[in-house]
């Protein structure tokens, strides 16, 4: 597996350019979003274009093409991310030259089917296939019986950490975030500064939503039914709360702050800079990657929660296969979306799981033993993902806005600069509120 393209992967899964917002809200009203009449089909397989930039996806299209003799994929790597959705942007307001099929990541969607560029796959039979989902994943790709993507794979989070290190200075599992500031203070005094009880990156926005997820907060009420309206509370008490408690512990020199996906923070995992990584499903095999050094001495358990005894779940990153209007067939096309990393598909999730480290939403994948009784060498043979999967099955609601990008601008680069000038990190989140509210006004949303 190639380290540079996973990391670079999970790196622009986040990344935060708000001109794709602007651009996207331009392009409203630019179709109709009315499927034309189907034209005849070829005598041999129709071909269907699929962009997507997922790790080892070759073997999958092979397999895929292997297995289908009506449907032909051509994969093209058109960019990680924010390049192909400028692409995409780009393609959709020409008319010419979109894919039939796209990944897109589940907080992208809103912006994309704010267009009107997205097929309803719900009349091609996508609810058919709604019960091998759960609940939350569903809704983070539909509204009522109208679908406009298929989930693929999803981030749960829990809390991965160095059993070594949690042996060498007598710290215990932290089952609160009360107990893991307790456990990163006995780890300050008895380490002297050399190891942190983990890093906050303050350049990633999804890994903060994903935090704000789990402690209830919701930023934003968006139904892409009713696409004229807005709520917008990134400043919510929830918010706030893990704002405050993450501040504190930066300022006291407990956690550090070095930026995601940079070869210090690499460093950092595969040494003994970091006691624990909070992390998301596709984290396991991440870190296998990313911090190969440190193979054996790691152990995964749940996120610590805000109460004692709850369950509360946040997610982190998640991507889907939707359908664009330029497909030519699009019955096959939304086949495709569904049957390419489908629910019944075990030989491409295999692939999936085993070279490309997704996490599966398809219950059926999920709730099978290879999967969820799966050992992690890297984990000393621990199966992490009993870990995770209850982690997932427990995730609530969460909605995005149409101008995701722009948001997660805001917020990484507010917490950036409160870190740097040591200002206060709950004003940065004001302001931040401030500023897409008057974003969203200005692109003639109603912000309720």
């Amino acid at each position: 597996m190639n380290v540079t393209k996973l990391s670079a992967r999970r790196a622009t899964r986040r990344s935060v350019v708000a001109a794709v917002a602007a651009t996207a809200l331009a392009l409203t009203g630019c179709s109709s979003g009315e499927e034309s009449a189907t034209p005849e089909k070829p005598s041999g397989p129709v071909t269907v274009k699929v962009w997507a930039w997922y790790p080892e996806f070759q073997a999958v299209v092979d397999l895929f093409n292997k297995t289908h003799t009506d449907i032909k994929i051509e994969w093209t790597n058109a960019g990680t991310g924010q390049d192909q959705y400028t692409k995409l942007q780009t393609a959709l307001k020409a008319g010419k030259g979109a894919p039939d099929v796209v990944q897109l990541e589940l907080q992208e969607i809103p912006t994309f089917q704010l267009t009107k560029h997205l097929v309803d796959l719900g009349k091609y039979g996508a609810n058919d296939v709604k019960g091998d989902y759960v609940d939350w994943a569903w809704k983070q790709v539909s509204s009522g019986d109208s679908v406009y993507a298929i989930p693929v794979d999803a981030g749960p989070m829990a809390m991965l950490y160095r059993e070594d290190i949690f042996k060498e200075y007598g710290l215990t599992v932290p089952t609160t975030w009360d107990e893991y500031r307790q456990q990163a203070e006995k780890l300050k005094t008895a380490a002297g500064g050399k190891t942190f009880m983990t890093d906050f990156g303050a350049n990633d926005g999804g890994f903060m939503t994903g935090l704000f997820w789990q402690a209830g907060a919701k930023p934003y009420a968006y139904d892409v039914a009713a696409p004229g309206n807005i709520g917008v509370n990134v400043n919510s008490a929830e918010a706030k709360k893990v704002i405050e408690y993450w501040e504190g512990m930066v300022n006291d020199g407990l956690v550090d702050t070095t930026a995601f996906h940079t070869t210090d923070f690499y460093n950092g995992l595969g040494g003994e800079k970091y006691a624990t990584y909070l992390a998301a499903g596709w984290g396991p095999g991440y870190l296998q990657n990313v911090a190969a050094k440190s193979s054996g001495k790691w152990k995964a358990a749940p996120l610590p929660q805000w109460t004692a005894g709850a369950n509360a779940q946040g997610d982190w990153g998640g991507s889907s296969f939707a359908v664009t209007d330029q497909a030519k067939y699009p019955d096959v096309a939304a086949k495709v979306a569904m049957e390419i990393f489908g629910p019944k598909n075990t030989d491409a999730w295999k692939i999936g799981i085993d070279k490309a480290f997704l996490f599966p939403t398809a219950t059926p994948i999920l709730e099978s033993d290879t999967f969820l009784k799966k050992e992690y060498e890297f984990f000393g043979g621990q199966k992490v993902n009993e870990v995770f999967v209850p982690a997932y099955n427990a995730i609530g609601e969460l909605a995005w806005s149409p101008f995701n990008s722009y948001n997660f601008n805001q917020l990484t680069t507010g917490l950036n600069q409160a870190i740097e000038n040591k200002t206060s990190w709950t004003a940065a989140l004001d302001t931040a509120q401030a500023n897409i509210t008057q974003y969203a006004t200005q692109q003639g949303f109603k912000v309720q």
